[in-house]
């Protein structure tokens, strides 16, 4: 007996290319994620340099406090400090925004990876299944050439036995 082809080979073929597809998601987001995380790193970095700048004015505006210096210079110091902490504001808020969007991102490559997880069960249950359909197959087909050997069987001892 022939082996018969299993009946859910393209649901399984299909199942597995979409594996395949959400692996690639998958991948694609997760470059995506990088992508942010460096963004944000720069952006950290940019915002750290303000700050830095701006310590260092408040720094020097203290300093030029303690010498004594005429009100004007003081003034001005204290409008260019304004300035920067301005500058300060806004680089934070390029920051917050930029950690949202690494979220974001992380929270798709999260979903990607869920999706991904449930495909694979999707395979794995049909690969299960094929192996109990295999196994039964092969115990028909057993079962089939048994039956075919003791027919034949049958029929060699009633010719040997008509001729004796």
């Amino acid at each position: 007996m022939k082996i018969p082809i299993y009946p859910l080979l393209q649901v399984l073929q299909v199942k597995i290319r979409r594996v395949e597809q959400q692996e690639k998601i998958v991948l694609e987001k997760q470059q995506a994620l990088e992508e942010e995380e460096k963004r944000l790193k720069e952006k950290e970095e940019a915002r750290n340099k303000v700050l830095d700048h701006h310590t260092a004015k408040l720094l020097q505006l203290r300093n030029e406090l303690d010498q004594q210096t005429t009100s004007e210079k003081v003034k001005q110091m204290k409008l260019y400090l304004k300035e920067v902490k301005i500058k300060l504001e806004v680089e934070e808020k390029k920051v917050k925004e930029q950690k949202e969007k690494v979220e974001s991102a992380q929270k798709e490559v999260d979903t990607a990876k869920i999706e991904l997880k449930r495909r694979r069960v999707d395979v794995d249950k049909i690969e299960i299944h094929k192996k109990g359909w295999q196994k039964e197959v092969n115990n028909e087909i057993r079962v089939y050439d048994e039956r075919e050997e003791d027919e034949m069987g049958q029929i060699i001892f009633s010719k040997n036995h008509r001729k004796k």
